[in-house]
């Protein structure tokens, strides 16, 4: 009789923090992303690209005087990396746009697209937006292979 043993679904780790809505609030979720990413056996240039340039619309487009932004990360039990940043600027919504010439910014959201399998914008509670990236994980990674003790479920953007 032949034995089928299932892959373990790894559990659910979240992150949250709330940082300053400041360039240096900006390289700050990058760098503590980016170790999070590492403790969770996650790869992590792609998404640490996501972190940063998410923030960064945060920090510029999305800030209001005297308010944070918060980053939340979650590894679901699908094999899927969630990256949300939530600002206090729902009137301003992100849309991807070619930057005219020789812009030295402006690619931002361009990248997200790139590097992101999916990504969009959720509106709420008002006035707060959330600007959310997913990135499917490898199945070789550590993460398909770690089965942790986390409660199941996941954010639904």
């Amino acid at each position: 009789m032949a034995h089928e043993t299932a892959e373990p679904l790894a559990s659910v780790r979240e992150f949250t923090i709330r940082l300053s809505s400041t360039r240096r609030g900006a390289r700050l979720a990058r760098l503590l992303a980016t170790e999070q990413f590492r403790a969770w056996g996650l790869p992590t240039e792609s998404a640490a690209h996501v972190v940063a340039e998410l923030a960064v619309n945060a920090a510029t487009h999305g800030r209001v005087p005297g308010r944070d932004f918060r980053l939340d990360l979650t590894r679901t039990a699908h094999r899927t990396l969630l990256i949300e940043v939530t600002d206090s600027r729902g009137d301003r919504l992100p849309a991807p746009q070619p930057p005219p010439g020789a812009a030295e910014s402006g690619r931002g959201l361009l990248l997200v697209e790139a590097l992101a399998d999916r990504w969009g914008v959720s509106l709420g509670p008002t006035p707060r937006k959330t600007v959310w990236a997913e990135l499917d994980l490898p199945r070789s990674s550590p993460e398909a292979r770690n089965t942790g003790s986390g409660v199941g479920g996941d954010k639904n953007p």
